[in-house]
């Protein structure tokens, strides 16, 4: 099965996002925007998993979650990753070390798949097949700026590939709690 680690934001903060984005859906033409429902914050991808390397992952990502406090975040600008992915950004705390301790997770659960690029944290929101220019796109949604909310879980989600994508929540994990101001 093809898995991978995520954080999910909550939907009055994924309606902000979309009420920003609404007026700028045809800024670029030939994009192929991603379904609302299949939004979220991926911290490790671990491509296709062995049945029974899923309770060790679970485990695993369990006490991954526990080592790190919960996280004061808010969605904020825009970017483009090699003209073919439009993105929204993350401020607030870093995910760094909680992406690290979810792929690591994923390694030592057998998962030989996990991804070796560079962590960045973001919110995918539209695919180009093609190169395009996206800076229209990425300029029009540079102020955005999201309202802060609480990261506290983490989920190992499903990836059930087809004409339309489709993801399932296997299981979540809380993080550690953190005075919240």
């Amino acid at each position: 099965m093809r898995l991978f680690a995520a954080i999910l934001p909550p939907p009055e903060i994924l309606d902000e996002v979309a009420a920003a984005l609404a007026p700028r859906i045809r800024v670029v033409e030939g994009l192929r925007w991603v379904d609302r429902s299949t939004w979220h914050l991926t911290l490790a991808f671990y491509g296709e998993v062995a049945d029974r390397s899923l309770p060790d992952l679970e485990v695993r990502l369990a006490r991954a979650a526990a080592r790190h406090p919960v996280k004061r975040l808010a969605f904020a600008g825009a970017g483009a990753f090699a003209k073919r992915v439009f993105w929204v950004g993350i401020t607030g705390d870093p995910l760094v070390r909680l992406a690290d301790s979810a792929a690591a997770a994923g390694r030592r659960a057998g998962a030989v798949q996990t991804d070796e690029k560079r962590f960045h944290a973001h919110l995918t929101l539209a695919r180009a097949r093609h190169p395009t220019d996206l800076r229209p796109l990425v300029e029009a949604l540079s102020s955005f700026a999201g309202s802060p909310w609480w990261a506290d879980s983490i989920h190992l989600m499903r990836s059930h590939p087809g004409s339309a994508v489709r993801y399932e929540s296997l299981g979540h994990w809380a993080l550690a709690p953190a005075e919240r101001s």
